[in-house]
């Protein structure tokens, strides 16, 4: 997933050329997933019996498994040809020349092997579980747009990041933060995890005319606009379904607090369906702004609940 940002006429320091690789924006989508796991803890076991340093590094490792990620798509994107000069979305510097493919796949080296330091310490805590947790995350963020099927490119992707953007994160976080997965954790990360997806959908819509003719056949391009259109609304939906039926199987109104995204969200599903190529990405930053309040308000749920 892609989230804009501006692009200089000058050529930037090598600091922001890194930090324009990393795309720190797009870790609202590694961020959300372990809040609400840890507020899905905290109810679950109480203050006293989470394990907060589990919890810390949980999100330091969903963090550093994003941005090998967005480093792996910046490279495997440029090479398959997904990346050009028509490309809509923010730079991708290996596609501008501003790093080398070299360079890019060392430092998605670097973040993945960080994010397996992270991992040893929760499998010490947690036991096993974290081992294929943690090694299907990375193999699954190198395979989005690597390999020799990419998820991304064979319509796979909106399932990839629901699954590990939703139930991964958020039941694997529960799970480091209190040694087990309660129901709530998968009725949790349902929402989140749509929310992930609309982020990609809107991407996807953006990029639909480009990715045809690089290859890339994401779900809008083999089922069309329409589809992307109809996807983008469902998803929200699913979200705000997921609220409704938490606050009616908990008995607790204060889950419906992420019904307050209904007017934001259908604000940006007429967007979607209206607008096209490089001013969605404004919409495409809304998306995940709207999943950033959305998680946010489940957090505050779950815990003041």
């Amino acid at each position: 997933m892609s989230i804009a940002a501006p692009v200089s006429s000058e050529r930037p320091s090598r600091a922001r050329i890194w930090l324009m690789a990393c795309r720190p924006a797009t870790l609202t989508a590694a961020v959300v997933p372990v809040m609400v796991g840890a507020a899905v803890a905290y109810r679950s076991v109480g203050a006293a019996s989470v394990r907060v340093a589990s919890l810390v590094a949980a999100l330091v490792g969903a963090m550093l498994i994003q941005i090998g990620t967005n480093l792996a798509n910046d490279v495997f994107d440029a090479e398959k040809g997904a990346d050009t000069a028509d490309r809509l979305g923010p730079t991708r510097v290996t596609q501008a020349g501003l790093l080398t493919a070299r360079e890019v796949r060392a430092g998605m080296v670097v973040a993945f092997g960080l994010a397996t330091l992270a991992g040893v310490y929760l499998t010490a805590v947690s036991g096993w579980p974290l081992v294929a947790i943690g090694l299907a995350s990375i193999a699954s963020g190198v395979a989005y747009t690597g390999g020799p099927y990419p998820l991304g490119y064979n319509g796979l992707g909106d399932v990839f990041v629901f699954v590990f953007f939703g139930l991964v994160a958020v039941c694997g976080t529960a799970f480091v933060g209190t040694g087990a997965v309660p129901a709530l954790a998968w009725a949790a990360a349902v929402p989140v995890g749509a929310l992930a997806t609309a982020v990609l959908v809107v991407n996807n819509v953006r990029d639909r005319a480009t990715d045809v003719v690089a290859g890339k056949r994401t779900l809008v391009v083999r089922l069309g606009r329409r589809f992307g259109t109809v996807e983008y609304a469902a998803l929200w939906f699913v979200a705000w379904g997921a609220a409704l039926a938490l606050g009616l199987w908990l008995r607790a109104p204060l889950m419906l607090l992420p019904l307050a995204t209904i007017p934001f969200g259908v604000r940006l599903m007429r967007t979607v369906a209206s607008t096209e190529g490089r001013p969605l990405n404004a919409t495409l930053a809304s998306t995940a702004k709207m999943l950033l309040a959305y998680g946010a308000l489940l957090t505050v749920a779950l815990v003041a609940g």
